[in-house]
């Protein structure tokens, strides 16, 4: 969902050239499958579409992309570990919500156990996220966001 979301502002931004992004688990479970119906059911009514199928991450993504962004302190402390086994043990990964004020720390919630409404919490918070992110992103690197 986050990819989507994210995606679908840059895409606002006519930035769709200038910024990539993808989503990537630091497991082997739902690779080559689509998401959640509950998800695309979500990011629907939002306006949001996904095309994504699972994949899991690569240790060339380590290089490959300038922000790794996990959603939860279990996916973090993997991702920790993978960047070591990479030529980039150095790289900074930074967790989803800290992008939000007051939000340091907290974790995106799983609502794969959960229904409609806690999808779209979860929609809410990366959406808010990711605003934050993306204004992050302006200060950064403000060439990128001249058009």
């Amino acid at each position: 969902m986050a990819e989507g979301i994210f995606n679908a502002k840059i895409k606002d931004l006519g930035l769709e050239k200038a910024i990539q992004s993808d989503s990537a688990g630091t497991s082997d479970y739902h690779i080559g499958e689509l998401p959640d119906e509950r998800t695309l059911s979500c990011a629907q009514r939002h306006g949001v579409e996904i095309k994504h199928r699972g994949r899991q991450l690569q240790l060339s993504d380590f290089r490959d992309f300038a922000y790794i962004i996990a959603m939860d302190s279990n996916n973090l402390e993997n991702l920790q570990q993978l960047k070591l086994q990479s030529r980039f043990p150095n790289k900074e990964i930074f967790l989803m919500r800290n992008f939000a004020a007051g939000e340091t720390g907290l974790a995106v919630p799983d609502p794969y156990y959960g229904g409609e409404e806690d999808f779209e919490e979860v929609y809410q918070i990366l959406d808010a996220a990711l605003d934050e992110f993306l204004n992050q992103l302006k200060e950064a690197h403000p060439l990128v966001f001249q058009n």
